[in-house]
């Protein structure tokens, strides 16, 4: 059987590379029916995925999703066809002998497997979010100390700006800005800078 688990260089695991996946319209496979499959399925739900579960049992939460239209359940056990070409990512939320072979298939296939909680079934793993006034900020303990990617997370959100959506408004408009006067990039992060306390300046004026 294939390993998901992390590779390693020189020793010591390798860099994981962040990503942010575009997901709308394309399927995403979750294999499992319990409260963790559940809670994947109400984020990719956020995406725009196609999302099909897959599981011999069903709470009566993604049910409710199912009569709604929003998802596609299959009550029976995992196959290795439901890793069909159609799919872009599997999320493996069973019991960790049905995690294995999930990640086995998908490893197969050259398809990423988010296997919750269990890494060592994992080539892709999830992350503590923020999304706030269209910032999305994401935190990952390598798949080793989830729990402490969510206090990061919570952290973040105590001392994040309310007003973060004004950033990020400014901060288009500034990016267009530069692109016409095509300012060097190393330039751009303290006019943003000038720009972002300017804007406190005038709030703050009488």
């Amino acid at each position: 059987m294939a390993s998901s688990a992390q590779p390693e260089q020189d020793g010591q695991p390798a860099t994981l590379l962040p990503l942010f996946l575009k997901l709308s319209g394309r399927e995403v496979l979750v294999v499992g029916g319990g409260p963790v499959a559940t809670a994947k399925v109400r984020a990719l739900l956020e995406t725009g995925a196609k999302i099909l579960v897959v599981a011999p049992e069903v709470r009566p939460e993604l049910e409710a999703l199912n009569a709604s239209g929003k998802i596609s359940i299959q009550r029976r056990c995992f196959q290795a066809s439901d890793l069909r070409a159609a799919v872009w990512l599997a999320v493996a939320a069973a019991p960790p002998e049905v995690n294995r072979v999930v990640a086995a298939e998908a490893e197969s296939q050259r398809l990423y497997v988010l296997a919750v909680d269990d890494p060592s079934a994992a080539s892709a793993y999830g992350a503590g979010t923020l999304r706030r006034g269209g910032v999305t900020v994401a935190v990952s303990t390598d798949g080793r100390a989830p729990a402490l990617a969510g206090l990061v997370r919570e952290g973040l959100d105590a001392i994040l700006p309310d007003d973060l959506a004004a950033w990020s408004a400014e901060a288009q408009r500034q990016r267009a800005a530069w692109r016409a006067a095509r300012t060097p990039m190393a330039e751009r992060r303290p006019l943003l800078l000038q720009a972002l306390n300017r804007l406190y300046a005038e709030r703050a004026a009488p």
